[in-house]
């Protein structure tokens, strides 16, 4: 996180991004303009006030004309009120751009990471991505819902106050006009200090929230306990919310300083504005009304400009928050849609494997700031990127390790195939290609005779259901987490698919029943129970390719063997390919294909393996001691 702090404190606001930004609010054209025209609007009638206190000055008190002072009384009157409606109409407008826009950018972050492969969030952390979701679009906001209508409205109350004033007298305003450069000048190197460190407290924030995210659900909070490193972890967030403080109270006071300075440079502007008029008056070249008129439209001068100094400040930061959601939104997404793709329509479920490689490259495109601090070791944790090595150079080609080399096999649709392997063999790798997880590297994965790559991922997904080790399920009610493969399933459909996952008597004790909240991950629920919740979701969904990796990995002898009854009737008819290391599953497979660094050695039935004495024959007969030891300690 150093570096990354290091580079985005040397980058700059470039062209690009003030163009990209417009073009988030083009499509509010309209309002702008309005917004603009009600600003301006406003501000003219902001001008009138001095006039009016001019002319009750030299006029109405002058010669002492009180029906006079009760029309300009009121006159002042209609003016502050004309002027307070129109102010409240501009702000409308301005947030309601503001927060149009940042509904647009909001959720099209949110589509694209969605959208983005498995491998990006293999190596993003969760904080930092809810950070810029978060924080960085906020900031953003504050551009469009405050900062637009304070720059708007100051340039405009400016250029007028100064017309007005030439027109009084061109002395004074001249004189008004020299020190302006005092406002400008500091205002561009408090900027650019300011915009350092608040990328610096924006990139702590967002490490502070990874921590949070990751220490406060209850896999973190498990592991911080076992290992009792609860001290460890404060010191560490506390070294960080320190950095925060610290550079909260350094922003804070160069702000007031900066602000204290305008401020006293704007008082001694009025003062010399009230001298040397009052000196003109006293000679009779200026009158009294029109020197307060020069006073007051004087302020007018100095506070817009204390404003703007301020706001290209905030400008600036909103900026850095632009950027930094721009740096996610250019995350490349290898795995999109094609423009000629076509739906997967009346699945057969027949998938094919034609001289499949795969490797995760080592190097990807994406950002620092997002990246996880892992080191370089694909090989060592087939830890994926985003990069696939059909868009690499030779020579990125060259540094791939091939998790699965070669691969040809053709599963029939209704086969049950099962995929057996020393760990780290590739297993999981190769179910993973066929909902297309991620894309081959050479050769093709084939659904009906169709490439999956030319598939839309709607179409090839939803005919596929999948089950892993280790199931996710959100922190809502069971029934919720069933409906999420079919939200219209009725009541006795989520009752069906339970009972045939033999789970239903579980959930109906639960003491809510369906609408019991499972908790994050489903921590309220045994690895058992996890599972077959699972299953039955795979079920509703009724798709035509089941994908089981190691799904009955964490059920006894006993629910395994009933969630075993429920998967075989399930299973008829469609196509399914079983990654297990349990015997019952691996024995009622139509064909077990046995992977070994990648490749496909042996292939058959569990019979013709065994009676092989190869790789599979070795590896059956260690199940079926670990197993056999299993059953006599139970």
């Amino acid at each position: 996180m150093a570096s990354d702090r290091s580079s985005l404190a040397e980058k700059t606001i470039t062209a690009a991004t003030r163009r990209r930004v417009w073009g988030f609010a083009r499509r509010w054209q309209g309002w702008i303009l309005v917004f603009v025209m009600t600003t301006i609007a406003a501000t003219l009638l902001g001008l009138v006030a001095p006039l009016v206190i001019r002319e009750i000055f030299d006029s109405a008190i002058a010669e002492g004309d009180s029906s006079y002072l009760n029309f300009l009384f009121a006159v002042l009157l209609a003016t502050a009120v004309g002027e307070a409606l129109l102010a409240l109409l501009a702000r409308r407008f301005s947030s309601g751009i503001g927060e149009g826009l940042i509904y647009d950018l909001r959720l099209q972050l949110f589509d694209h990471v969605q959208r983005m492969p498995l491998a990006f969030f293999t190596r993003t952390q969760t904080g930092t991505l809810v950070s810029r979701l978060n924080n960085d679009v906020i900031g953003a906001q504050r551009a469009f819902t405050g900062t637009l209508g304070t720059v708007v409205s100051n340039v405009i109350t400016l250029v007028a106050t100064l017309f007005a004033m030439l027109l009084l007298e061109w002395r004074l305003t001249l004189l008004a006009v020299v020190i302006l450069p005092v406002f400008v000048l500091p205002a561009r190197r408090v900027g650019k200090g300011l915009q350092a460190i608040t990328r610096e407290g924006m990139n702590l924030n967002a490490s502070m929230n990874n921590t949070m995210t990751e220490r406060f659900n209850v896999a973190g909070a498990l592991l911080v306990k076992l290992f009792g490193r609860h001290d460890d972890e404060a010191a560490d967030f506390s070294d960080r919310a320190g950095r925060v403080r610290d550079i909260g109270i350094r922003s804070a006071l160069y702000s007031q300083i900066f602000l204290i300075a305008l401020t006293l440079v704007g008082a001694i502007g009025t003062a010399l504005i009230y001298w040397l008029g009052g000196h003109l008056a006293i000679d009779g070249n200026l009158s009294a009304g029109t020197l307060v008129a020069l006073g007051l439209y004087t302020v007018r001068i100095y506070l817009p400009l204390t404003s703007l100094s301020n706001a290209r400040v905030d400008v600036m930061s909103a900026f850095v928050s632009f950027e930094r959601v721009f740096e996610v939104l250019d995350s490349p997404n290898p795995i999109t849609d094609r423009s000629d793709a076509h739906e997967l329509r009346q699945p057969q479920g027949k998938v094919e494997f034609r001289g499949v490689r795969f490797a995760y490259p080592v190097a990807d495109a994406m950002p620092e700031s997002l990246e996880v601090a892992i080191k370089d070791s694909t090989a060592a944790d087939n830890t994926p990127t985003d990069n696939t090595a059909a868009n690499s150079t030779a020579d990125d080609k060259k540094s791939l390790v091939e998790v699965l080399t070669g691969i040809d096999l053709t599963i029939s649709a209704g086969q049950m195939v099962a995929v057996v392997g020393p760990s780290g063999s590739g297993k999981t790798t190769l179910v993973s290609l066929v909902p297309r997880l991620y894309d081959v590297t050479e050769g093709a994965v084939l659904v009906d005779g169709s490439d999956v790559r030319q598939l839309t991922q709607a179409s090839l997904r939803a005919a596929i259901g999948t089950v892993t080790q280790d199931p996710h399920l959100f922190h809502d009610s069971v029934a919720a987490n069933l409906r999420y493969a079919k939200p219209d399933a009725t009541d006795e459909q989520l009752v069906e698919v339970c009972k045939a996952a033999r789970i239903h008597d579980v959930l109906a004790a639960l003491p809510d029943g369906y609408d019991t909240v499972v908790g994050e991950r489903g921590y309220r629920l045994s690895g058992g129970e996890k599972q077959r919740l699972a299953i039955a979701r795979m079920l509703l969904k009724s798709p035509t390719i089941v994908i089981l990796d190691e799904a009955t990995s964490h059920l006894d002898t006993d629910n395994e063997a009933l969630v075993q009854e429920a998967l075989t009737e399930a299973l008829k008819g469609r196509t399914s390919l079983v990654v297990a290391h349990r015997l019952s599953t691996i024995v009622n497979a139509d064909v077990i294909v046995v992977l070994d660094n990648g490749v496909i050695t042996e292939s058959g039935s569990h019979n013709q393996l065994r009676s092989a004495g190869g790789l599979y024959a070795e590896l059956y007969e260690g199940l079926l001691k670990a197993e056999g030891t299993a059953s006599s300690l139970t």
